[in-house]
């Protein structure tokens, strides 16, 4: 079961041009894993990052059966398990089908969809049906088990947050209809919102067709006469187009309290939500796979998380008594900051949104977790900012003690946290490419959350680096390199010599810029 993966296309930020089939699809799934150098890598899809209770109590039992116990967190969305032995293949595949996390075999790869992961809690319309549509008819469709695991559906509440995600179809909330876009272009197609799904799977299938003769993996990757005979041909059955320009920077949700209207502050009044980060995709004409790291096979692996989070009471979600820190791997520095500065109590909510730290969950924080969701909305919803979303509701009493237990577990419950908009690839140990631990290095050059978004990469790869506005960190031979990147425009670099302090003032300035 466990097979080798060949290297993935370099990102354009480096060396290298399109993404073309010239060998297999490199991207793990759950039947096909892939070695990376702490052992075996599972990548378990899950559609719009919605995960029932039962679910996510499936994916700690693996995690815990076959894997190093930890959880994960993709930017897409979907959960990767590490540590994995090699002839776990049919036991794991067994253990996720009996939960309904694998549900069929031929598109395990294919059911990559994003979804505003606060649709229908913040006054915006709820998209679970439609997405619950698009999966079945994925599965369904026997040409779309051909999509490459890189290939992305995107579902918008109509706020533009996943909008931004640059995904290959997207289907966008607009009162009583869906406005589908193709690839990352400014045109949109109104369709009724009944049609909504299978119009998407139409223009997936679409593209199947147009990638013949290019070996294209996504629709960005293709030649500009084929896109454009694409989405002509797809808009000839949509009808007429219209000009909406796709958002540059995504709004992930902000930790804390949400409901109709925007996040709420203390005493419930809503604020204006200005996102913890740019958007995780690659930037536009990125040739890598966009879900994290790469390994030694070149396989995009996931972000583990700088490993100070506690253990929390299994099943509890008032574990503010007796919580405590697990010591440090990485040393002092990563504990030297307050995860979440102290906030006032809220008031009623819709929902509770968490950041993880780079990405990785203890058994104890995603059994809290998912007691949490056992309790009030019966869900978990994984989003592609690395984070979660708890839907409620909950009353004022109940978000605060929860909010607490939360915090105490180790989870970003405030934006005021100095982990805020702090990313990182893999790394060494678990990277064989990487010249650095960027974990480690991120947790010791933490300092006051930024305006902008940091991402720290162990080599010119760049895997799993942000999309729109950002600061690139790069390990190199020398050093590491800084720089200011917008889209595909980026500032010339300044490299810091191996010295932690003016590493960190020098990462802190570019996080601080003005526009």
């Amino acid at each position: 079961m466990l097979a080798a993966m060949p290297d993935s296309a370099p990102s354009p930020l480096s060396a290298g041009g399109p993404a073309l089939r010239d060998g297999g699809d490199a991207c793990p799934g759950t039947l096909r894993l892939h070695r990376a150098d702490d052992g075996a890598l599972a990548r378990v899809r899950v559609p719009g990052g919605v995960l029932s209770a039962d679910r996510a109590e499936a994916l700690l039992a693996a995690a815990g059966r076959f894997g190093d116990g930890e959880l994960h967190l993709t930017s897409r969305g979907n959960v990767q398990l590490r540590g994995l032995g090699a002839e776990c293949g049919g036991g794991l595949a067994e253990l996720l089908a009996g939960a309904g996390l694998l549900p069929s075999a031929a598109h395990e790869r294919a059911r990559n969809i994003v979804a505003s992961p606060l649709a229908g809690l913040d006054g915006s319309p709820a998209l679970g049906e439609r997405l619950a549509e698009l999966d079945a008819l994925v599965c369904a469709s026997a040409a779309a088990a051909s999509l490459s695991g890189r290939f992305l559906f995107a579902l918008d509440n109509g706020r533009g947050d996943v909008d931004a995600l640059g995904a290959d179809v997207t289907l966008i909330a607009d009162g009583d209809a869906f406005l589908l876009r193709i690839g990352p272009g400014d045109e949109v197609f109104r369709i009724p919102a009944a049609e909504g799904p299978r119009a998407a799977l139409r223009a997936a299938e679409a593209f199947l067709r147009a990638a013949r003769d290019s070996g294209a993996w996504r629709v960005k990757d293709l030649p500009d006469p084929v896109r454009s005979e694409l989405i002509r041909a797809v808009g000839a059955a949509a009808g007429p187009a219209e000009h909406r320009p796709r958002p540059r920077t995504a709004k992930a949700p902000e930790p804390g309290t949400h409901g109709p209207g925007g996040r709420h502050g203390p005493g419930g009044t809503p604020e204006t939500t200005h996102g913890s980060g740019a958007a995780p995709e690659t930037t536009p004409g990125s040739t890598d796979a966009p879900e994290t790291t790469h390994g030694p096979g070149g396989t995009v692996e996931t972000t583990p998380g700088p490993g100070y989070a506690p253990e929390t009471t299994p099943g509890s979600t008032d574990a503010l008594p007796g919580a405590h820190r697990h010591a440090n791997p990485h040393g002092p520095a990563h504990t030297a900051a307050p995860a979440n500065p102290p906030q006032a109590p809220p008031a009623s909510a819709a929902a509770l949104a968490v950041d993880v730290p780079l990405g990785r969950l203890t058994p104890g924080q995603w059994r809290l977790l998912t007691a949490t969701a056992r309790r009030y909305g019966g869900e978990l919803r994984l989003t592609p900012w690395r984070g979660i979303v708890v839907p409620g509701p909950f009353t004022g009493a109940e978000a605060a003690n929860t909010l607490g237990a939360l915090a105490a577990a180790g989870l970003i419950t405030s934006p005021d946290s100095p982990w805020t908009g702090v990313g990182a690839c893999i790394g060494r140990p678990g990277c064989a490419k990487s010249l650095a631990d960027v974990r480690a290095e991120a947790g010791a050059a933490l300092g006051p959350a930024g305006r902008l978004p940091v991402y720290w990469s162990g080599c010119e790869r760049r895997c799993g680096h942000p999309h729109g506005e950002w600061i690139d960190v790069v390990a190199t031979p020398d050093g590491h390199r800084i720089s200011y990147v917008r889209g595909e425009r980026r500032d010339p670099p300044a490299t810091v010599r191996d010295d932690p302090a003016a590493l960190a003032a020098a990462v802190a300035a570019a996080r601080a810029r003005a526009l």
